[in-house]
């Protein structure tokens, strides 16, 4: 899946806060062991269908409500600690980057800080941040990841 299939590439070559945002959630849900339809389904149901597509808006719906979403996205497998972890990275977000990935970019000097930084949200290991990365380099540092 890359970002031009959901409709974020534009967005992500200009940095563009909104799509930083969905195109995490997405790598987020991509790089879980799950079938990819899948992990595509959980993305549009959790952002297409419910909004929740800024860090603000799952901590208000919960994690009962984004377990629902999942499971109605069939992403059951990890439903539970896929919705923990989902609300931990918006809070980590919210109270570490003032709830931007812009300012995360603002305070790593190099896309190799970016990608620790990001990696130390938990349930983001190497393979989301290789996801992540692959789409989000060129308009957060001026250039394609080379991972």
């Amino acid at each position: 899946m890359t970002a031009q299939q959901l409709g974020l590439k534009a967005g992500l070559d200009e940095a563009d806060e909104a799509a930083l945002f969905k195109w995490l959630l997405a790598s987020f849900l991509f790089g879980k062991p799950i079938q990819q339809s899948v992990a595509e389904r959980a993305y549009r149901v959790i952002v297409e269908q419910y909004r929740q597509d800024t860090p603000a808006k799952p901590l208000r719906c919960g994690k009962r409500e984004l377990v629902h979403m999942l499971g109605q996205a069939r992403y059951v497998r990890y439903d539970l600690s896929t919705a923990e972890r989902l609300l931990k990275l918006s809070r980590k977000l919210i109270d570490d980057y003032d709830g931007t990935l812009t300012t995360l970019r603002k305070r790593s000097p190099s896309e190799e800080d970016f990608a620790r930084r990001l990696a130390e949200f938990e349930g983001i290991g190497p393979k989301t941040v290789e996801i992540f990365m692959r789409e989000a380099a060129l308009g957060l540092y001026g250039s394609a990841s080379a991972d």
